[in-house]
C-alpha cells in the first residue's frame, strides 16, 4: 500500500506546518506527529512523515518515529478524526510499551481537502494542576489547532523563521482582539524590562507602554506573521514576531514572541567592525608592497645591466604578485580568494615584461582553479608569476625567429601573428589543484633535471610547491616545455603553511 497522493499546494502546506511547528510543539509541551493514511483513505493505516519535540518540557518519544506505520488497533483516535474531519482526544496507548498517554488528534485541512492528521501527545498529568503559564501555552495552543482543522494555519506566504527567530521559551505576549495585552510571560516581562518598561502589561496596547507596536499593526492588517527588531537606550534589542490568532478568517487576537537579541547584534557589529578591520589591513600591506615594488624598481634602474639588475627586477615582480593577492583580500575580509581574477594579473605582468624585452609572447589560460585559501593563493601568484617569467626569459629567442630546425608555430586561428606561445590550464575537484604551464619554445636543456637546477627561480618555485603547498612539480621537455603542479585543495589546505 502507498501513502494517499497530496497535491502540490497540499505538500507546500505541509512542509510549512513542519517549518513552523516547533512554536506549536513548545506551546502544547507535547510531542507532535504528522501522520498521512494511505492510498484507500480509510483511515486505518497512517505513515508518520514528521515529529517535534518540544523544548518547553519533557519529550513521550526518546526513539525516532518517523517512517513508523500505525493501524486504528494501536491508535484509534487518528482514525476517527481522520473520518470525522473534526478534533478528537482522549488516552490513548503508546505502541507496544503498555504506556497510556494524552493525545489530541487534529485534523489538517488546506483548500477544502483533508490532508493529514496532526497529533498531540503528552504523558497522563495525574493529580497535578497545571500552573498560569502552562495553562495559557494550551489554551492559545487549542486555538492554533481550530486554525489548522479550519486551514488557517499555517499561513500562506507568511514571513520565513530564522534561528534568530523569537522562541515561545524566550517570551510569549498574548494579545486581544484590540490588541491589549491579555498575559506576559515571565521571560516576555523580563524582555520589556530591559527596554525600560517596568509597567503592569495587562489591559494596555504596547504602544500605551512606549513599545513601537508597527509589527502588530501589520500583522493585524495583512492577517500575516510579521518580524521586527526594536532598539532602544543602551543598545538594547528586541526582536518581536507577531502572529495573527483566527476563527474562522476573523482575528481574535495574536500571540507576540518576544526575544531580547542585544548580544547577538552586539557580536554582529563587531563581527563588521573586525571585517573592515581585516579589509583595511590587507589594503595597507597591499600599499606597503606596492611602495616596495617601486623602490626596488627605481633602485634597478640605477644599475648596469648584469645580475644585480636581474636580480632586483625578478624580486620585485614576486611582490607585485603577492600584493595583487592582498589587493582582492581588501575588497573582501573572506580569506578566500577567486583565483581567476589573479591568474588575469599575472598573465598582464607577463605580458609587459615579454612587450619590454621585445619578444612577441602570446598568453592564454584555462580552467579556473576556484576559490583558494589565502596561504595557497600567494605563493601559487608567486609561482605562476616565476613560470611565466621562467618562460619568456629563456623558451624564446631574443629576436623572435625561429629555431635552428626551421620550424615556427606562427600565429592562430582568430589572427594573432605573435609566434611565440605561453598556455596555463587550472583545474580544482575539490581534493586536488592541478596546474599546467606550456609553451611551444625551444625546451629543456640536455641533461636537465629540476632537483639540481641551479636557476634561482625553478629553485623558488620547487620549494614553494613542495615546502610550502605539499605538492610536486615535474617538467617534460620536448618541442617546448610542460610544467604540471599538483597541489592539495581538499579541507584544510594551506593549514600550517608560512
Amino acid at each position: 500500500m502507498t501513502a494517499v497522493v497530496v497535491s502540490d499546494p497540499g505538500q507546500a502546506h505541509l512542509q510549512r506546518l513542519m517549518a513552523s511547528w516547533g512554536m506549536l510543539a513548545d506551546l502544547c509541551i507535547s510531542d507532535l506527529l504528522l501522520l498521512l493514511p494511505f492510498a484507500d483513505e480509510s483511515g486505518s493505516r497512517f505513515s508518520v512523515i514528521g515529529q517535534m519535540r518540544p523544548t518547553t518540557g519533557q519529550t513521550l518519544h526518546k526513539e525516532d518515529l518517523v517512517g513508523r506505520l500505525i493501524d486504528e488497533v494501536e491508535r484509534p483516535l487518528v482514525g476517527r478524526a481522520w473520518r470525522l474531519g473534526e478534533i478528537v482526544e482522549g488516552e490513548s496507548g503508546i505502541g507496544g510499551r503498555g504506556e497510556r498517554a494524552r493525545v489530541q488528534c487534529i485534523p489538517v485541512r488546506f483548500g477544502g481537502q483533508l490532508l493529514a492528521v496532526l497529533t498531540r501527545e503528552s504523558p497522563l498529568s495525574i493529580g497535578r494542576r497545571p500552573g498560569e503559564l502552562e495553562r495559557i501555552y494550551v489554551q492559545v495552543f487549542d486555538r492554533f489547532a481550530r486554525m489548522i482543522v479550519n486551514g488557517e494555519f499555517p499561513f500562506l506566504g507568511e514571513d520565513v523563521t530564522t534561528e534568530e527567530s523569537p522562541r515561545v521559551g524566550d517570551g510569549v505576549i498574548v494579545l486581544d482582539q484590540g490588541a491589549r495585552v491579555e498575559y506576559a510571560s515571565p521571560n516576555a516581562v523580563s524582555a520589556l524590562h530591559r527596554m525600560g518598561i517596568t509597567t503592569n502589561a495587562e489591559g494596555l496596547r504596547l504602544d500605551e507602554l512606549g513599545m513601537e507596536e508597527t509589527a502588530v499593526e501589520r500583522s493585524f492588517a495583512t492577517v500575516l506573521p510579521v518580524n521586527e527588531e526594536i532598539e532602544r537606550r543602551n543598545d538594547v534589542v528586541i526582536s518581536l514576531r507577531c502572529i495573527p490568532l483566527l476563527d474562522q478568517g476573523r482575528i481574535t487576537g495574536a500571540l507576540a514572541l518576544i526575544r531580547d537579541v542585544s548580544d547577538l547584534r552586539r557580536r554582529d557589529r563587531l563581527l563588521i567592525s573586525k571585517d573592515a578591520t581585516i579589509r583595511e589591513i590587507h589594503h595597507r600591506v597591499k600599499n606597503n608592497l606596492q611602495t616596495i615594488s617601486s623602490l626596488l624598481r627605481l633602485r634597478a634602474r640605477r644599475l648596469h645591466p648584469g645580475l644585480g639588475r636581474t636580480a632586483l627586477d625578478d624580486v620585485e615582480r614576486e611582490i607585485r604578485s603577492i600584493a595583487i593577492v592582498h589587493e582582492i583580500l581588501s575588497r573582501d575580509a573572506s580569506e578566500q580568494v577567486a583565483f581567476e581574477e589573479i591568474i588575469r594579473s599575472l598573465v598582464r605582468m607577463a605580458e609587459d615584461t615579454a612587450h619590454s624585452l621585445g619578444k612577441p609572447v602570446r598568453f592564454r589560460t584555462e580552467g579556473d582553479a576556484g576559490e583558494l585559501p589565502a596561504d595557497v593563493a600567494t605563493p601559487l601568484a608567486v609561482i605562476i608569476t616565476e613560470l611565466f617569467q621562467n618562460a619568456v626569459e629563456h623558451a624564446f629567442p631574443d629576436d623572435g625567429k625561429p629555431d635552428e630546425d626551421g620550424e615556427s608555430p606562427g600565429g592562430d586561428a582568430a589572427g594573432d601573428d605573435r609566434p611565440w606561445r605561453v598556455e596555463a590550464a587550472l583545474a580544482n575537484n575539490g581534493h586536488w589543484l592541478t596546474v599546467d604551464v606550456r609553451d611551444n619554445g625551444r625546451g629543456l636543456p640536455p641533461g636537465f633535471a629540476l632537483e639540481s637546477t641551479t636557476s634561482l627561480g625553478l629553485s623558488i618555485v620547487r620549494d614553494l610547491v613542495t615546502t610550502q603547498l605539499g605538492g610536486s612539480i615535474a617538467m617534460y621537455g620536448g618541442k617546448g616545455t610542460h610544467v604540471e603542479l599538483r597541489i592539495p585543495a581538499g579541507p584544510g589546505a594551506g593549514d600550517g603553511l608560512g
